[in-house]
């Protein structure tokens, strides 16, 4: 995780995946930005990062250079015209809508990075590529959460995707200590569509009355040893990210990535899972 050099980069959407990324970015000593409009989210945001800061340095994972870094050291902007040309890496990090995609990632290109990535879990690289200026130098960089513990980063090359463009974003994963795989641009790529058809089937489960969310879970976890259930997960992701991604996948490869009722239910009360306090479970919110 050692820097040859000083690197810049700005991570835009400063959501639960956008927060992640910026952190282990700035945990490996990289100059990071994030560009966040919502000024609720960027004080929720600070207190995020301060809290995994801290929780780094008392576990002896993070130096308190970095703890201090990555608690201080990373930069809010409002919009991504106030970004500084030439940085690095500019990841897209903002909610899974190919119209607000496109949009955004026009507005990075234009601040002419080295490289553009998107975190999306399902959207086509190749079409979200028809944004930026040069789509030779775009592809997906898709994290996982919590991204802080999670050691893999999917690289989604598009049809246009150069191998100097895949070197790079191999080389700037690896820097924050992340493992990557390769794979080719298809609706859900490959680690999406192994994580729902799990977590769609634990909703239809839960919908059926077999079990409990807990138990539901319990059994995967054990069982099988998964780190987390999916129902768990799921809220941790954010229910309206699943049932955005279930909706794309579903058109793109039929039926059984059709949304359960019980998750349209949910999203429409607006119980999105860890971030408003309620989901699957509840989740204790703290201020």
């Amino acid at each position: 995780m050692n820097q040859r050099k000083s690197q810049n980069m700005a991570v835009i959407g400063g959501g639960t995946m956008g927060v992640g990324i910026a952190y282990v970015f700035a945990v490996a000593g990289w100059q990071v930005y994030v560009v966040e409009p919502d000024t609720q989210r960027i004080a929720t945001m600070q207190n995020i990062l301060q809290t995994a800061a801290a929780g780094g340095l008392k576990r002896g994972k993070l130096t308190a250079a970095q703890a201090e870094h990555a608690s201080e050291g990373v930069e809010r902007l409002a919009s991504v015209q106030d970004l500084p040309r030439f940085l690095d890496l500019v990841i897209e990090s903002i909610p899974e809508r190919l119209d607000l995609k496109t949009k955004v990632l026009a507005e990075v290109a234009d601040r002419q990075p080295r490289l553009v990535a998107s975190n999306t879990s399902a959207l086509s690289i190749s079409e979200l590529a028809k944004s930026v200026i040069d789509p030779s130098l775009f592809l997906g960089m898709h994290f996982f959460n919590p991204v802080w513990s999670l050691p893999m980063v999917e690289l989604i090359r598009g049809d246009q995707t150069s191998e100097a463009a895949l070197s790079m974003a191999r080389e700037f994963a690896q820097s924050t200590g992340k493992t990557t795989i390769t794979v080719r641009d298809v609706p859900g790529f490959a680690t999406s569509r192994l994580d729902l058809i799990a977590s769609l089937e634990a909703m239809r489960m839960l919908e059926d009355g077999v079990a409990s969310a807990q138990d539901i879970d319990h059994a995967l976890v054990t069982a099988y040893r998964h780190p987390m259930g999916p129902l768990r997960l799921s809220d941790i992701v954010g229910l309206d990210v699943r049932l955005d991604i279930a909706r794309h996948l579903s058109q793109a490869l039929g039926p059984r990535y059709e949304p359960p009722r019980i998750l349209e239910e949910l999203v429409a009360k607006g119980h999105l899972g860890q971030k408003t306090g309620q989901g699957f479970f509840s989740w204790p919110q703290s201020h």
